[in-house]
């Protein structure tokens, strides 16, 4: 595993594992959304797609700096979405 990041954006933060790889673009971020550790769409927007009515999950702003290990999120631990 990687070192301990926090994952930011407007709506939301995660601390998770971060695992740096040249197989995606510069600037780019890749964050599972099948895991309650790492709850990607708590840094996304609520909105739907007028047409398709499908959330709009897919891409973000983030801003990442190193967090503590203690900071992971726990199997148990309730995840909230809000601004931090």
């Amino acid at each position: 595993m990687g070192k301990t990041v926090r994952v930011s954006s407007r709506r939301g933060s995660i601390v998770l594992h971060a695992w740096v790889t040249q197989r995606t673009t510069l600037g780019v971020v890749f964050v599972p959304m099948h895991f309650v550790e790492a709850a990607a769409n708590l840094l996304t927007i609520d909105a739907l797609d007028p047409l398709a009515k499908i959330p709009e999950y897919k891409a973000c702003a983030v801003r990442i700096v190193p967090a503590h290990e203690e900071e992971l999120a726990k199997p148990d631990a309730k995840v909230q979405r809000g601004r931090y």
